[in-house]
C-alpha cells in the first residue's frame, strides 16, 4: 500500500466495531446527562488560536508543544480545537447566552494535539464533555462529581475506578501556594527540566503537572496546597465532601492533585485506573471560575469535566453486535420489481433490509451469511404468482413459505 495511503501518524480510523463502541459510549453519556439537565451543545472543530492562547497560557504544553496551528488565507492564526472547555466559554459569550444561565452543556467530538501518540492517546482523539456554567456553591461541584461517577457506572467499569479529589482553594490560597512551591523549587533550580524552569516564575504548579521524571522526583517532597488553605476555601471543600458523603460517592483526598491553569479554583477530580499503565487518568475535572475573566468578561462560575472515548473504549467490557438485516434474494428478473416493493416496505417500518441482484443464489446466500443476517427471503415465480415470500431462519436453517402479515410476525424492526 502507498504511504501517502495511511492515516498520518496519531490519526486513526475508526473500523465498524469500534465506531459503535464509540457511539456506544457517547449515547451512554448523553443519556446519562439528560438526568441531571444537561443539554446538547456543539463548537466548530477550528477556532481563533487566541481563544486557547490567552486561557490555557503560553507555558502549558498544550499552547506550546501540541497545538496545531496554522495561517488561513487572510493571514489570520487558527487552530484545531486542543480541548472543548475554552470553546464553550467562548461560545456562551459569543451567543449572548450570559442572560440564560446556569446551563448544562454535552458536547462530544474530535480534539486534536501533536502529541507522542500512544495507546489511548493519539493525534486526533474523542472526548465526551460537560460543563455546567453559572455554577454557584459547592452542592453543584459534589453533584457534578456524583454525575461523572452515575456516568461511568452506566458504563460499567466504575468498580475499576478510584476518584481522587482535592481543592485548589480560592485565589488567596493559591498566591500563598504558589509563593511556597518557588521557595522550594529554587533549592532544585539546576535539576529541573528545561520546561519546568520556565514554569517557575510564570507559573510553579504545572510543575507539578511535569511529565518528567526527574520532575516528578523533585516534586515528591514539595509543600501540599492543603497547608495554604483560607477559611473560606477550608469550608467550601468540607461543603463538598460532606454533599459527596451524602451522595455516597467515594473519594480518596490527593494532595497533589492540581490543575496548572490560571483559571482553576476549589475542586479538582480526577477518576484513575491501574488498567492503563502510565495512561491512568479515566475522566477529570474541575471549578474554573475564572475562565471567562481570561476573555475579557465578568466572572462566571462554572465546574466541567471530560473524559476520553478511546481510554474508555478501553477498559469498557464492551461487545456490540452489528444489527442482523435481513437479505432479500430476487430469483429471476421478472421478480425484481416485487422483491424492491418489499424492501422499501420493510426499510419504512424500521427493518435493516438488503437486497442481493447478481450471482449464483448460493453466492447471494454466503453474503447473506457473511453478513451475518438473521433471515432470507427468496422471491421466485411461484412467490411472484402467489403473493407469498419463501423465508428462511439462517439460525435454524428452517424454511416456510409465508404471507407479508406472517414474514411480519417473525421479521421484528431494528432495536425491537
Amino acid at each position: 500500500m502507498s504511504s501517502d495511503l495511511a492515516p498520518l501518524r496519531g490519526m486513526k480510523d475508526l473500523l465498524p466495531h469500534e465506531w459503535r463502541i464509540a457511539k456506544h459510549i457517547e449515547n451512554i453519556a448523553l443519556q446519562t446527562g439528560k438526568l441531571y439537565g444537561y443539554d446538547g451543545f456543539g463548537t466548530p472543530i477550528l477556532e481563533s488560536a487566541s481563544v486557547f492562547d490567552r486561557t490555557l497560557g503560553d507555558t502549558s504544553d498544550v499552547v506550546s508543544k501540541e497545538m496545531y496551528c496554522f495561517a488561513d488565507k487572510k493571514g489570520r492564526l487558527v487552530a484545531l480545537r486542543p480541548e472543548f472547555t475554552a470553546s464553550i466559554m467562548r461560545a456562551v459569550i459569543s451567543n449572548g447566552l450570559k442572560h440564560k444561565l446556569p446551563l448544562k452543556l454535552f458536547s462530544s467530538g474530535p480534539l486534536f494535539r501533536y502529541d507522542r501518540p500512544q495507546e489511548g492517546r493519539q493525534r486526533q482523539f474523542h472526548q465526551v464533555n460537560f460543563e455546567y456554567i453559572g455554577a454557584l456553591g459547592s452542592y453543584s461541584d459534589a453533584e457534578t462529581i456524583a454525575f461523572a461517577t452515575h456516568f461511568l457506572s452506566n458504563l460499567g467499569i466504575l468498580e475499576d475506578i478510584t476518584l481522587e479529589l482535592n481543592s485548589l482553594g480560592c485565589s488567596e490560597t493559591r498566591k500563598s501556594y504558589q509563593t511556597a512551591l518557588v521557595a522550594y523549587f529554587k533549592n532544585y533550580l539546576s535539576d529541573l527540566s528545561t520546561d519546568s524552569k520556565q514554569r517557575l516564575e510564570q507559573n510553579p504548579l504545572r510543575i507539578l503537572d511535569s511529565k518528567d521524571e526527574n520532575d516528578r522526583l523533585i516534586s515528591k517532597d514539595a509543600p501540599v496546597i492543603s497547608d495554604f488553605y483560607s477559611n473560606e476555601a477550608k469550608e467550601y471543600f468540607k461543603q463538598v465532601r460532606h454533599h459527596l458523603d451524602n451522595l455516597g460517592v467515594n473519594y480518596v483526598i490527593n494532595p497533589k492533585l492540581v490543575r496548572g491553569l490560571d483559571y482553576y479554583s476549589h475542586t479538582t477530580f480526577e477518576f484513575t485506573t491501574a488498567k492503563l499503565g502510565a495512561q491512568s487518568t479515566v475522566l477529570a475535572g474541575g471549578r474554573y471560575d475564572g475562565l471567562a475573566q481570561l476573555m475579557g468578561e465578568d466572572e462566571i462560575p462554572a465546574i466541567g469535566f471530560a473524559a476520553g472515548i478511546e481510554r474508555l473504549a478501553m477498559i469498557c467490557k464492551i461487545s456490540l453486535e452489528q444489527e442482523r438485516p435481513t437479505y432479500i434474494i430476487p430469483i429471476g428478473n421478472e421478480c425484481l420489481d416485487y422483491s424492491i416493493l418489499l424492501i422499501n416496505q420493510l426499510r419504512k417500518i424500521n427493518i435493516s433490509a438488503i437486497i442481493e441482484f447478481d450471482g449464483k443464489i448460493g453466492k447471494r446466500l454466503q453474503a447473506a451469511v457473511s453478513a451475518k443476517a438473521k433471515y432470507v427471503i427468496f422471491i421466485g415465480t411461484q412467490e411472484l404468482n402467489t403473493n407469498s415470500y419463501k423465508l428462511k431462519d439462517l439460525d435454524t436453517g428452517v424454511e416456510q413459505t409465508v404471507t407479508i402479515a406472517e414474514m411480519l410476525k417473525v421479521v421484528k424492526p431494528c432495536n425491537d
